[in-house]
């Protein structure tokens, strides 16, 4: 069994959560910074969900299908509204809380200066905007790429779609997956320059 350490804490590699869980409660060290903390989850969390809404809310219009076929039937409706507020939730949600949960952890554990929530707006704001040009972008060259048969499609996938929604899944699923990739990455930064400011205010 795989044993992940970090400083004082070790646990197996499904226990990771947990360990992030009490790197988070050694800042806990007052209500007010609980709150804090909480709040910059809370933020991220909101901040996905919007963001997954406003997507979705595109992408199903682009190709109903992208919902109703080629993901569960979690909702028994083909209104590309509705679709997209379910499925803009469910898809964001936790990616939300994971990226609260690392960015709490970078901008208040530990005993450097912390940093407050209302810094937390404008670089989530910027990060969001990074997705959305990303997956703009990618969007339009996927659909591009599909209508002019550079993508061409795959024998399977002939029964599910009709030739003229083929461009639009082909668009959707190359702005989900980007928006995705972006996210991570972008992420991933933001904790580490949320981080790296603390470590300026202290010189």
């Amino acid at each position: 069994m795989r044993v992940l350490v970090i400083g004082k804490y070790s646990t197996t590699k499904h226990g990771s959560t947990i360990v992030l869980l009490r790197l988070m409660a050694d800042s806990w060290r007052s209500w007010p910074e609980l709150v804090e903390t909480l709040k910059i989850v809370l933020l991220c969390v909101a901040a996905g969900i919007l963001y997954g809404i406003i997507h979705d809310q595109i992408t199903a219009r682009l190709c109903i299908e992208y919902f109703t076929v080629f993901h569960p039937p979690v909702f028994i409706t083909h209104s590309p509204t509705l679709l997209g507020i379910g499925w803009g939730v469910i898809a964001t949600w936790w990616v939300g809380l994971l990226l609260g949960m690392w960015l709490a952890l970078a901008a208040r554990s530990g005993f450097r200066p912390k940093l407050p929530v209302v810094e937390m707006l404008r670089p989530i704001g910027k990060l969001l905007l990074v997705m959305a040009s990303c997956a703009m972008i990618a969007g339009i060259t996927g659909f591009v790429l599909a209508r002019r048969g550079v993508i061409v499609e795959p024998d399977w996938m002939v029964p599910a779609l009709v030739p003229s929604s083929y461009a639009g899944f082909i668009a959707d699923t190359c702005a989900h997956d980007v928006s995705y990739a972006t996210g991570l990455l972008g992420g991933a930064t933001l904790c580490i320059l949320q981080y790296r400011k603390r470590s300026q205010r202290l010189t």
